[in-house]
């Protein structure tokens, strides 16, 4: 497993087969997570916000990625906007390696704090349960958050 924080020109379609092959997004939250990349390649990170950890194999296929950064208006708090691993590839511990790679490379920037959140469906339970074996800490609970029965679930990450 190789880690990289460069984005490069056909990352966006890899990051839409990794979303896509998850089989827990809607259609235009897929979109949001292809844009990002391509707003990364065309202003830069720096001025895009958006920064990336992608996880390739030997053979330089990516297998997963995380997007994260800083929070407008505060001090070294970040939000890890997403997170995925490709379907075919979850299981072996990829997520794990990512979420410390992804933390390092925001402790690298300065960061204390990072902030993930996700649905409070069903089909999320596993997401949920990573991110509660990964070391975050549930903060809070946003009822009917994303629709009527569907509440937003926050985590944190102190990195020091």
């Amino acid at each position: 497993m190789k880690f990289r924080t460069t984005v490069r020109p056909d990352d966006p379609q890899r990051i839409r087969d990794i979303v896509t092959s998850t089989g827990f997004f809607y259609d235009h939250e897929i979109e949001v997570a292809v844009e990002l990349c391509e707003e990364n390649l065309a202003q830069g990170e720096e001025k895009s916000g958006y920064f990336f950890v992608f996880a390739d194999d030997d053979d330089g296929r990516t297998l997963g990625y995380a997007c994260y950064g800083e929070i407008a208006c505060t001090r070294k708090r970040y939000d890890l906007y997403w997170m995925g691993v490709h379907a075919d590839a979850r299981g072996k511990g990829i997520g794990k390696q990512l979420m410390k790679e992804t933390d390092r490379a925001i402790a690298a920037r300065g960061g204390e704090i990072v902030y993930i959140e996700t649905s409070s469906r069903e089909k999320y339970l596993p997401t949920r349960e990573f991110y509660i074996a990964t070391g975050c800490v549930k903060e809070a609970e946003l009822k009917d958050f994303y629709d009527n029965g569907d509440h937003k679930v926050i985590y944190t990450r102190r990195l020091r």
